[in-house]
């Protein structure tokens, strides 16, 4: 059934999708805490791409995931610029594909890039075998922006927004749709080699929990994207150590 969610569609996003250059500083030596060598000899890009989970709804930017990640790496001393985020409350993989066609992203060869991205398509119902194409697109650009390195690219799963307030009791309808469209995602991300996590578990226990939500009761709060940045951060620091 078509849903149509003003909140999701409507709230302005938080979005910088100009081009930053790569800096090239010396090659420099550290060690992490589990002692663990590792020779940095580039600063990393870190495209962050998605629709108002990865923009953030009524939270302060620096307390989305993309931030935290961005700051939990650099104190352990990898070299990573600021989030170039492509992300807007309501997009779909279609809106998604458009901007990205539309920016100077692929003149920017990335270390990093995340992806969240369907929820809206699930919402809208614009069918799983749209979004299995429409993601397959954007996940293959996603790896070829980071020079092919599938195993730099990190796709994190749709939350259930069925569980929240805002739903209004579809939890029963909207959570097994939700399922659907993360197996695809899932699917395709593991064939492709990139990586894959789940964060909609976490999503799910703002059914009893609802300081996982920001105000409207529908988006993430700083400690939801606190616990996503958890899954996500050794993931991405055991891939760039390799």
């Amino acid at each position: 059934m078509k849903r149509f969610l003003p909140v999701l569609i409507v709230l302005a996003g938080l979005t910088g999708c100009t081009k930053k250059a790569v800096v090239v500083p010396a090659v420099v030596t550290v060690k992490t805490s589990d002692t663990t060598k590792i020779t940095i000899s580039d600063t990393l890009n870190y495209l962050a791409l998605g629709d108002s989970y990865t923009a953030g709804v009524e939270v302060n930017l620096h307390d989305t995931y993309p931030y935290l990640l961005d700051s939990i790496l650099n104190a352990r001393s990898f070299h990573i610029l600021p989030p170039i985020e492509i992300a807007k409350p309501g997009w779909t993989t279609g809106d998604l594909i458009n901007a990205m066609d539309g920016s100077a992203v692929s003149n920017t060869k990335f270390g990093i890039v995340t992806l969240m991205i369907g929820v809206n398509d699930e919402a809208k119902g614009l069918g799983v075998s749209d979004y299995r194409l429409k993601f397959a697109q954007i996940l293959n650009t996603a790896i070829n922006l980071t020079g092919g390195k599938a195993s730099h690219v990190f796709v994190l799963s749709i939350p259930d927004w069925g569980v929240t307030p805002f739903a209004k009791g579809q939890e029963s309808t909207i959570g097994p749709q939700i399922d659907l469209f993360n197996d695809v995602n899932k699917s395709i991300t593991l064939q492709a080699g990139a990586n894959y996590i789940n964060v909609t578990d976490v999503s799910r226990l703002a059914a009893t929990d609802t300081t996982l939500l920001a105000t409207d009761s529908l988006h993430p709060s700083k400690k939801m994207y606190q616990i996503w940045t958890n899954l996500l951060e050794p993931l991405v620091t055991g891939k760039l150590k390799n």
